[in-house]
C-alpha cells in the first residue's frame, strides 16, 4: 500500500497540508493532466493511504475517512496573460496581505512568516487596472524556486509547481470586487486541475499569474499559469475555492 506523510513544512492552515501541494502529491499517481478534489483537511505528519478506487479514481484516505480524490482530466486553457518578471516584481509590492493581515501567515506557498528556502514566498499582487484587456483583475508574482524544491531529475518537483499555482488563484478570487468580494473573505481550496508542460529548474526566474473567472454563491473560480522569464507558459491550473468561516479555514468542522 502506498502512503503519504505531509511534512509540517508543507502546511497551509496550521494543522493541515497546503491544498496545492497535496493536490500535486496525489496527481503524481495520475498519468497526464489531473483534477483533484479536496474533501477534508489533510492532516500533517500522519501516514495517509493512497488507494485506487472505482473507475481508476485515486483516493487519499485516513482509515475510513476520504480526504481527497484525483482523476485524469484534460485542461485546455487559452488567452493566458503574459507578464514580464519586472511587472510581476512590481505587482508583489501591491500584495494585499502582510504578516499582520494574512489569515495564514505560516502557509507554505504564500505565508509571509516563512523564511527564504523554507516557504515558497509567492506574494501575488494586482497588476495595474487595464494591463490585461478583457480581464478586470489579474494578480502576478515573481518567483525564484529554491534548490530544496528540486526533484531527482534536477527540475522543480511537480508537487511544488502545483503549489505555486494554487494560492495566487485564492488571492485574485477574494480580490475580485466585480464579483462582489471585498478582500476580507476567508476561503479554502476545494478543487484544482493542472497541466504541466515543462518544469523550471531551481534558481530560474519565474512568474505566476492568476485571474478570477467567476462565482457561484460560495464557490469562486480562477485560473493561473506559471511562466518562464521569457513569458513562455510552463504550466496552467484551474481552481475552485470555497468561501468558509474563519474557524473552518483554521481546521474546525464545517
Amino acid at each position: 500500500m502506498v502512503s503519504l506523510v505531509i511534512d509540517r513544512r508543507f502546511r497551509g492552515p496550521p494543522n493541515s497540508g497546503n491544498g496545492g501541494y497535496v493536490c500535486g502529491c496525489l496527481a503524481r499517481h495520475v498519468a497526464g493532466d489531473a483534477e483533484v478534489t479536496l474533501r477534508a483537511p489533510p492532516p500533517l505528519e500522519r501516514p495517509l493511504d493512497v488507494l485506487t478506487g472505482t473507475d481508476g479514481v485515486i483516493e487519499l484516505r485516513e482509515k475510513d475517512g476520504l480526504l481527497a480524490t484525483a482523476r485524469a482530466a484534460g485542461l485546455d486553457m487559452s488567452d493566458i496573460p503574459r507578464v514580464s518578471y519586472a511587472a510581476a516584481e512590481e505587482a508583489v509590492g501591491r500584495t494585499p496581505y502582510d504578516e499582520q493581515t494574512h489569515n495564514l501567515p505560516g502557509c507554505f506557498v504564500c505565508g509571509p512568516a516563512r523564511g527564504h528556502g523554507d516557504g515558497l514566498r509567492i506574494f501575488a499582487g494586482p497588476l495595474k487596472a487595464g494591463t490585461v484587456p478583457g480581464k478586470p483583475v489579474v494578480f502576478a508574482a515573481s518567483w525564484v524556486p529554491h534548490g530544496s524544491l528540486s526533484g531527482e531529475d534536477g527540475y522543480v518537483a511537480p508537487e511544488f509547481v502545483w503549489a505555486a499555482l494554487d494560492c495566487p488563484t485564492g488571492y485574485c478570487s477574494v480580490g475580485a470586487r466585480h464579483l462582489g468580494l471585498n478582500g476580507d473573505e476567508t476561503a479554502l481550496l476545494g478543487r484544482m486541475a493542472a497541466r504541466i508542460m515543462r518544469r523550471p529548474r531551481p534558481e530560474d526566474r519565474c512568474v505566476v499569474v492568476a485571474w478570477p473567472t467567476g462565482r457561484e454563491g460560495r464557490k469562486l473560480f480562477a485560473e493561473s499559469a506559471l511562466l518562464d522569464a521569457e513569458q513562455e507558459v510552463l504550466a496552467t491550473a484551474r481552481a475552485t475555492w470555497l468561501l468558509v468561516d474563519r474557524q473552518v479555514q483554521l481546521g474546525a468542522s464545517a
